[in-house]
C-alpha cells in the first residue's frame, strides 16, 4: 500500500505541476529495482498525467525520414530539406536535440539545468515545430546518450577513468557510465523537454558502453552503482544496464504521450548479444515502440557470405532484413522495424570495395527492405545532402 500511495504522490504531484515537476524529483530517485517495483504496483485503472504539447501531428502510413543536425535545422539549408519533404513521398525528420559531444543544439530558458550546455544552433524552436506542424513533418528528437565527452569531462565520476583522467577512445570520445543512474536521469530529462516542445518520438542513439568495452572492463576505474550485487557476470551487467535504461526512459516518458525509439548496431541483430557494449536487440526490442538498426552496407564486413557489401546494397539489406525478421517474430509485442539507411559514399574503404552510392543504391536498399515487409525507414547523410530523384516508394 505504501508503494501505491507514493505512486499517486507522484502522479499527482505532476499534475499539479503541469509536467514540470521532473526537476525537482531527481534529488530523491528511487534505486532502479525499487523504481521498477513501484512501477508494477501502480493500478492500471489509476489516472495519469498526460501533458499536451499543443502540436498535432498524424503518424504518417509508414515513416520515411531523413537525419537533420542542428546546423540544418536551424541554417539555411533547412529550406531545402523541407522542400526535399514536400517534393517527394518522405514525411519525417530525425533532429538532433542532443548531438554526439554532448550539447543540446538550442538554448534552453535562463532557468534550465541544462543551459550551460546549449548552443543556437537552432535560434527559434517554437518557429521550427510551428513549420514542421503546418506541412506535417513528423518530428523526431535526437537524443545521444551515453557517448557525452561534455558530461564525462564535467561529472568525471559518471564517466570511466584511465588512472586520475576521463578515458577518451581513439577519436578523442569520452562516454558517461551506463550503471548511474543519475547518467539515465540527465538524459530522460533531456528527452522530456524534448517531448514538451511538441516531438512525438524520441529517438535515443549511443544506448551503449564504448566499442570493445570488454578489453577495457578490468583497466578503467569505474561505478557499477546498484549492480554491483548482482549476481551476474560482466558481460550480462552491461546488457541488464543498458535495457533497464530502455525500459526506465519508456516509463518515464508515458505520461508525455510520445513514442520511443533505440538505434542500435544492425551486427547486434546476428549475435545472442554484443558482449562488450551491452546490447541485446531482443532484449531492447521488447522495450520500445521503433527499433532503427544501422545497417548501412558500409559497416558490414562480410557478412551473409557477401565479400564486399558495400557494392550489393539490395542483397546486404534484404540478407539482414531477413534475419530482423526472424528474431522480432520471437517476440510477444514487437516494436516496429524503422532501419537506417546509406545514402553517402564510403570512399574511405577503398577501390573495388565500395560504391558511388545515388539514385539505383538508395533505391535498392528501400526495395529489399519492402520486399522483405518492411515499409519504413530513415536515410543517413551526415552533412544532410541527399540523393535527387529517388523514389522513396519504389
Amino acid at each position: 500500500m505504501k508503494k501505491i500511495a507514493a505512486a499517486a504522490l507522484l502522479a499527482a504531484s505532476f499534475s499539479q505541476a503541469g509536467g514540470t515537476a521532473f526537476a525537482e524529483q531527481q534529488t530523491e530517485q528511487l534505486p532502479v529495482r525499487e523504481h521498477q517495483s513501484l512501477v508494477r504496483d501502480i493500478p492500471e485503472q489509476m489516472p495519469r498525467f498526460k501533458f499536451s504539447s499543443g502540436y498535432e501531428f498524424e503518424y504518417p502510413d509508414a515513416v520515411r525520414g531523413i537525419y537533420v543536425t542542428g546546423n540544418s535545422a536551424g541554417g539555411e539549408k533547412f529550406s531545402s530539406l523541407t522542400k526535399l519533404v514536400d517534393e517527394t513521398d518522405l514525411n519525417a525528420m530525425v533532429i538532433d536535440i542532443k548531438e554526439d559531444h554532448g550539447y543540446l543544439t538550442y538554448k534552453p530558458e535562463e532557468n534550465s539545468p541544462f543551459r550551460d550546455i546549449g548552443k543556437p544552433y537552432i535560434k527559434d524552436m517554437k518557429k521550427l515545430m510551428d513549420t514542421l506542424q503546418e506541412k506535417q513533418i513528423y518530428p523526431i528528437a535526437r537524443v545521444v546518450v551515453f557517448k557525452d565527452t561534455e558530461l564525462a569531462n564535467k561529472k568525471p565520476e559518471w564517466s570511466f577513468k584511465d588512472g586520475d583522467k576521463v578515458w577518451k577512445n581513439g577519436r578523442g570520445e569520452s562516454f558517461v557510465n551506463p550503471f548511474v543512474q543519475d547518467v539515465w536521469d540527465y538524459n530522460v530529462q533531456i528527452a522530456i523537454e524534448a517531448a514538451k516542445m511538441g516531438f512525438q518520438e524520441i529517438q535515443f542513439d549511443y544506448v551503449r558502453f564504448p566499442e570493445g568495452f570488454e578489453k577495457r572492463d578490468a583497466t578503467l576505474e569505474y561505478s557499477i552503482g546498484d549492480y554491483k550485487d548482482v549476481e551476474m557476470d560482466n558481460v550480462q551487467k552491461r546488457v541488464k544496464a543498458v535495457t533497464d535504461f530502455v525500459a526506465y526512459a519508456r516509463e518515464k516518458l508515458r505520461p508525455y504521450d510520445v513514442k520511443v525509439s533505440v538505434d542500435i548496431f544492425g551486427y547486434t541483430a546476428t549475435l545472442p548479444e554484443a558482449p562488450g557494449i551491452g546490447q541485446n536487440f531482443s532484449k531492447i526490442s521488447e522495450n520500445v515502440d521503433v527499433i532503427s538498426s544501422m545497417i548501412y552496407p558500409s559497416h558490414w564486413t562480410s557478412y551473409f557470405g557477401i565479400a564486399k557489401p558495400d557494392t550489393e546494397p539490395y542483397r546486404l539489406v534484404e540478407e539482414y532484413a531477413k534475419l530482423e525478421n526472424r528474431k522480432l517474430s520471437e517476440l510477444k509485442t514487437p516494436p516496429v522495424s524503422r532501419p537506417w539507411l546509406q545514402d553517402f559514399t564510403a570512399s574511405w574503404l577503398g577501390k573495388g570495395n565500395y560504391l558511388v552510392y545515388g539514385k539505383k543504391e538508395v533505391e535498392d536498399q528501400i526495395r529489399a527492405l519492402k520486399d522483405q515487409g518492411i515499409d519504413e525507414y530513415l536515410l543517413w547523410n551526415a552533412s544532410n545532402r541527399y540523393t535527387p530523384n529517388v523514389d522513396y516508394t519504389p
